[in-house]
């Protein structure tokens, strides 16, 4: 039982810490980001659009590889290979810097991790905790990413010098390495952790990769959690703009805003185990499609209100109703491999395959969102980009249905096939 709980514990920190360089530092202090590199919104969106082609040309390989190779290998090379690319990061370099490291980490980050990661965790989970270990993976992940952000947030102030304002610009390009440095510290000690805590698999490379694509490529209700996934990946890219949010609209200082979005991080753990418990009970896809009306009506909200016509309380609740709603979709979506009844032989590839597609508005999403912003600079750029997350939410629930409908007729297919019907 001691080592079962050591192995999730190391998943934990190795799930987050590989994503802290190339989205914590952005995430957490986009404003002084944006100046210390002197980027624009589509700059840095146009940054992200690179790691995310890399990423999605990286996902389908790799869960292949996932299901070939040891996981304790992939995860300890890929942690060590993403930290080495934070020294490069400290150095500021500029746009083009920028987008060849970003290329970098979507394979470091993706290749050798992200399904290798997915795998292991569905292994633990079993058949019947697959919402538990999903939920404890992605909450653990947030309780993390909420301490580690604190610390950060805590070494940035001190290294700026000013506790609400952003000082002059050498103090800031001094915090922002700051925090770069303790990320990338972080990385390399997850890397370690993995090698010794993370044990070598028994049940990979025992069936042929082609057969296993040809037998991914043929399920439907794969290529609907594929759309799930896209639709709820999209809200969760939409909270890196909420400290931007913050300062242009709710009037926060740059640093306020950066404790914020770190604060609101803390409702990552709750809701993505409670969502994970619930999806066990009841099933992962009528949780998912409860979320998803959820956010139709609180994005939609956002959009069409502002502090001065319903005050900034109101604001705020829907604020943390849609990270709460974003974390719950990450503690369950990938629980609905056991729903749907997908082959653990082929895990990785359809881990693979569902990445692929679901995660692609890592290409899209930051360079939308950020030419939505520049467009129309403050408030009316901001109920704009809820608005267009909104209108996600609504794709999202037509792909639940549709899955919810797969089910039910793989179901029946089954138990017409067991009955000799």
């Amino acid at each position: 039982m001691h080592q079962r709980y050591l192995l999730i514990f190391s998943l934990v920190l190795v799930g987050e810490a590989i994503f802290s360089l190339p989205f914590h530092v952005a995430r957490f202090f986009r404003p002084s980001f944006l100046e210390v590199f002197n980027f624009s919104n589509a700059d840095l969106g146009d940054v992200f659009a690179v790691y995310g082609v890399t990423a999605m040309l990286a996902y389908f390989p790799g869960g292949m590889l996932a299901d070939r190779f040891s996981a304790r290998k992939l995860l300890t090379f890929s942690l060590i290979a993403t930290a080495a690319g934070g020294l490069y990061m400290a150095s500021i370099p500029g746009i083009l810097g920028m987008s060849v490291l970003f290329a970098y980490w979507g394979v470091t980050s993706i290749l050798l991790l992200w399904a290798a990661l997915i795998r292991t965790t569905r292994e633990w989970g079993g058949s019947l905790s697959q919402g538990r270990a999903f939920g404890i993976l992605d909450g653990g992940r947030g309780l993390l990413a909420a301490g580690l952000a604190s610390i950060a947030v805590v070494l940035f102030s001190a290294a700026l010098g000013v506790e609400s304002t952003v000082g002059n610009h050498e103090n800031q390009i001094n915090a922002l390495v700051t925090v770069i440095y303790f990320y990338t510290a972080t990385t390399f000690i997850a890397g370690i952790i993995a090698w010794f805590f993370i044990p070598n698999s028994q049940s990979v490379g025992k069936s042929d990769p082609s057969t296993n694509v040809v037998a991914v490529l043929r399920q439907p209700i794969v290529w609907a959690q594929a759309l799930i996934v896209v639709c709820a990946y999209c809200g969760y890219k939409g909270l890196d703009n909420y400290a931007l949010y913050a300062v242009d609209v709710l009037g926060m200082s740059e640093v306020d805003a950066a404790a914020f979005t770190a604060a609101s991080a803390y409702l990552r753990p709750i809701a993505a185990i409670a969502a994970g418990f619930a999806a066990d009970r009841y099933r992962a896809s009528t949780l998912i499609a409860f979320l998803f009306l959820i956010l139709i009506a609180s994005y939609g909200f956002l959009g069409l209100e502002s502090p001065e016509s319903k005050g900034t309380k109101i604001l705020f609740a829907n604020i943390f109703l849609t990270f709460a709603g974003v974390y719950g979709f990450r503690g369950v979506y990938f629980a609905l491999l056991q729903e749907t009844q997908v082959p653990s032989r082929v895990t990785g590839t359809a881990v693979g395959l569902i990445s692929l597609i679901g995660f692609t508005p890592d290409v899209f999403f930051a360079a939308v969102g950020g030419r939505l912003l520049d467009n129309a600079p403050g408030l009316v750029g901001h109920q704009h980009y809820f608005l267009l997350l909104s209108s996600i939410m609504a794709v999202g629930v037509f792909a639940t249905a549709t899955l919810i409908h797969l089910v039910k007729r793989q179901t029946q297919a089954l138990s017409e096939s067991k009955s000799g019907l």
